[in-house]
């Protein structure tokens, strides 16, 4: 689970979910937005099958931050309603902010590996330029007076000024040698130009430009390991996820939508999206539906749903998670994660019940769940759109919506997109686009609706609704049909006036 600065921009081209919107011009906004955007917060839940059909969880919270080391300076928006969404619950922006771990994806981490390799400095911040030119001043005092050997510790360093701080030492002062003593300090040592050469040459120097970039790619280092793991990774609603997966610890987001899922699927061939599963044991289970992940996590833990079940997995927190036991922490990425995999344990099970006649067996295994989890495989939820689902290991299926309506306005001049959606608020919910200067498409994603308004606003005074047909409503058509008839109106006035005088 993933939170982040922002979800959708406020940008006039407004990126927001359409129901008009398929597949590709789905991502194409998302992808502005994961442009835009950044993580925060990062929750990895690991769920180990120790025995039978239990299931042992480590979660770990990583707060991360892009990588400022070196030529690297991200930029990134801060949506306001977002921020004070995470704060309403309790998201700590000073661990953020100073604690945040580094990452980088592939390309940024060319740039930094062909700088290091030129041997290049150059320090991002104001405040990184302050602290390295105290500790060069402090240095430079001291190493007069020095003997060789002798050792002074710089206090109040983070990570990367830690990494600069002994660069610059080294390559500015010829008899001095840096490493790093714990936390946020550096030792400077006084030594000979041959004790320096020696200790250049050893192979425990954190200085190296390996080290430096093994340090620099922070997070990347453990994407790249749940990569080579090839496990089963599990989300809920994980679309932007899986983008901000990409962009940040992969590669840039590319253009291509069809790049984009071979991408992720060459990364994770297997995804499972809870709220795709969750969506199709509604319907077979007929248990009450939950909006959000928590909410479908308590349904599922309900003892009303299963009460007599003693084959239903088994959980268990570890003891150094044992925190998300004991109290709810929603939003808490980590706490997420967690609950997104217990819905997906619960969920299969419900389905692997309702798939057999007969009674499941006393300890029904993992590879039996993904058995009856196999048609959901790598199908990611699609909020409001034509599909339900995107596929990941194949071709998407056909968009399918109910019928389009159109609404003709009389009499009401003025009326905007926005207008028009307020109109139709109270009785049911529609995406409004403009068609015409008086004509509105309204696009719903339940039939019942559209029967609903085409009933109700059959005699309104100012808005004439109708379903849509291309051949009649679309003004591409309609500016054809009429250029059509002018062509075939004068060819009959020419075709009557010039053929009189021969006639």
């Amino acid at each position: 689970d993933m939170e982040f600065t922002g979800l959708h921009s406020a940008s006039p081209q407004n990126d927001k979910p359409s129901l008009f919107d398929s597949p590709v011009e789905r991502y194409l906004k998302a992808r502005q937005s994961v442009q835009r955007f950044t993580v925060t917060q990062l929750g990895l839940a690991i769920f180990s099958n120790e025995s039978s059909n239990k299931y042992m969880v480590h979660s770990y919270n990583f707060f991360l931050f892009p990588s400022t080391w070196g030529v690297t300076d991200v930029e990134f928006t801060l949506s306001a309603s977002s921020i004070q969404f995470l704060s309403h619950y309790g998201f700590d922006y000073n661990k953020f902010l100073k604690d945040g771990i580094p990452y980088m994806n592939e390309a940024q981490e060319k740039i930094l590996h062909q700088h290091l390799l030129e041997g290049s400095r150059k320090v991002s911040s104001a405040l990184d330029r302050d602290v390295l030119k105290k500790a060069i001043d402090e240095v430079t005092c001291w190493i007069a007076a020095a003997e060789e050997e002798e050792t002074m510790i710089l206090q109040d360093l983070n990570g990367y000024q830690m990494l600069e701080v002994q660069l610059v030492l080294r390559q500015a002062l010829q008899n001095v040698w840096t490493q790093p003593l714990g936390i946020k300090k550096v030792m400077v040592k006084k030594v000979s130009p041959q004790r320096r050469r020696l200790l250049e040459n050893s192979p425990y120097d954190c200085c190296q430009k390996e080290l430096i970039l093994l340090s620099a790619r922070g997070f990347t280092n453990l994407f790249q390991i749940l990569v080579q793991a090839k496990k089963p990774l599990v989300g809920h609603n994980m679309l932007m996820d899986l983008m901000h997966l990409h962009d940040k610890f992969y590669k840039p987001l590319p253009e291509s939508y069809e790049e984009f899922k071979r991408n992720i699927h060459n990364l994770f061939p297997v995804l499972i999206d809870t709220k795709t599963v969750t969506k199709s044991v509604w319907k077979k289970c007929q248990f009450p539906r939950g909006s959000s992940l928590l909410e479908v996590y308590a349904v599922l833990c309900s003892s009303n749903l299963n009460p007599k079940d003693s084959t239903c997995p088994q959980i268990v927190l570890a003891s150094d998670c044992s925190r998300y036991a004991e109290k709810k922490c929603p939003h808490e990425a980590g706490y997420d994660a967690f609950l997104c995999g217990s819905v997906l344990l619960q969920s299969a099970h419900l389905l692997l019940c309702t798939s057999r006649d007969d009674a499941v067996e006393a300890d029904p295994s993992f590879p039996q769940y993904l058995s009856v989890l196999a048609e959901y495989l790598n199908k990611v939820n699609f909020i409001r759109g034509g599909v339900s689902s995107i596929n990941f290991s194949g071709k998407d299926a056909p968009c399918h919506h109910p019928p389009l309506l159109v609404v003709h306005v009389r009499g009401w001049p003025g009326l905007n997109e926005r207008q028009i959606y307020q109109e139709f608020k109270a009785l049911c919910r529609f995406d409004v686009r403009r068609l015409s200067k008086n004509q509105f498409l309204l696009l719903s994603n339940k039939f019942k609706q559209v029967r609903l308004v085409l009933r109700d606003y059959k005699h309104h005074p100012h808005l004439r609704v109708s379903v849509y047909r291309h051949w009649r409503h679309s003004p591409g058509v309609s500016c054809l049909l009429q250029v059509s008839g002018v062509v075939a109106l004068w060819s009959l006035l020419a075709f009557v006036l010039g053929g009189a005088p021969r006639c």
